[in-house]
């Protein structure tokens, strides 16, 4: 039998997903990682994009994380995200328009405007984006 992990991904809101998995891969303020069993432990932040999460049954599902942290231990990964959404839950029209009011903010910003924020409103509305229109 192949190996499997403990996926959790927890929101404020909810448990988003608590299942047997055969890999996780995701972005982190690192880059890419990719995690099988027997990972050894770490914690890093989770950087705005698509997890890709490889079920027991073979079958590939994707989630947009937006920030936090993921925990990984040899038999468990719990990302515990500010906000994480399935596709079916993004609206694309909403996140487009979204990516052109953070684009026009840090491009043309004014005094009172934080691009920080913009560029974290950015982050978030392309990997909505990404979770809806990329092919996989």
């Amino acid at each position: 039998m192949e190996a499997l992990m403990q996926l959790q991904i927890i929101t404020p809101d909810r448990l988003m997903c608590d299942e047997s998995v055969k890999m996780v891969e995701m972005r982190t303020a690192e880059g890419e990682i990719g995690v099988l069993p027997g990972h050894i432990p770490v914690t890093v932040m989770m950087a705005p994009g698509v997890t890709h999460i490889t079920k027991a049954d073979g079958s590939i599902r994707h989630i947009a994380i937006h920030d936090g942290f993921v925990e990984i231990q040899p038999d468990k990964v719990s990302i515990m995200a500010e906000i994480a959404e399935w596709p079916e839950e993004v609206d694309l029209d909403r996140a487009k328009a979204a990516l052109a009011r953070a684009r026009e903010r840090i491009t043309n910003p004014d005094p009172d405007t934080d691009v920080a924020r913009a560029r974290r409103a950015w982050a978030r509305a392309a990997a909505r984006i990404e979770l809806l229109t990329r092919e996989w």
